[in-house]
């Protein structure tokens, strides 16, 4: 399993395409992970979602930090019209220490998340969305199927100077019962760290 793991990131990292992973209109699994408040989460806890903004992210990396703020603001504009934020850090602490759960509690009260953020313990869920970026969007609708895959925005070390808000864009636009142009952009960040065999 690691084996192959491995083999679809480096694939990802050089050819900047996945091997396996949803696409759009793939059904999205569901999960249950635990959340740094100790509980276990699922989608389907979100009983009046009107879709899910799930989001892999994690502590360490600088594209993420960038983002942080970024996605309290999606929580904040989304979450009450029923698509919630659901961050997951799917890093192995041994690879990388500041991604522990315990480092995530830190982190989770040091921003004041408001949206749970799980902890995707042995890596078992990530390969299956084909996240490979920190952070890593995959935006579904209110029956699971995947709309949107990629980036947040086009301008991670500048809010201000954003252009084009992809995942708003596609949230928009599942709201309004329209196409989403683009659909698939690519993920601007650092690399989900695996444990070394």
């Amino acid at each position: 399993m690691q084996l192959t793991l491995l083999i679809s990131l480096l694939m990802t990292f050089f050819t900047g395409t996945s091997t396996g992973g949803y696409k759009p209109g793939d059904v999205a699994v569901d999960f249950k992970l635990k959340n740094v408040d100790g509980k276990m989460v699922s989608l389907s806890d979100f009983k009046s979602a009107k879709g899910y903004i799930v989001i892999f992210t994690c502590n360490h990396c600088p594209y993420a930090k960038m983002y942080e703020d970024r996605i309290i603001a999606l929580q904040d504009k989304y979450g009450k019209a029923g698509f919630p934020v659901i961050a997951i850090n799917p890093n192995d602490p041994a690879a990388e220490p500041d991604d522990s759960f315990d480092m995530m509690k830190k982190r989770a009260k040091e921003k004041g998340f408001k949206f749970p953020y799980l902890f995707d313990d042995g890596q078992k869920i990530f390969p299956v969305y084909g996240a490979t970026r920190t952070p890593h969007v995959f935006l579904l609708d209110k029956n699971r199927v995947v709309k949107y895959i990629g980036a947040i925005d086009d301008n991670p070390q500048d809010a201000a100077a954003v252009k084009s808000k992809y995942l708003e864009d596609a949230i928009s636009a599942i709201q309004q019962g329209k196409d989403i142009i683009p659909n698939v952009t690519k993920a601007l960040g650092c690399s989900i760290k695996v444990k070394k065999a």
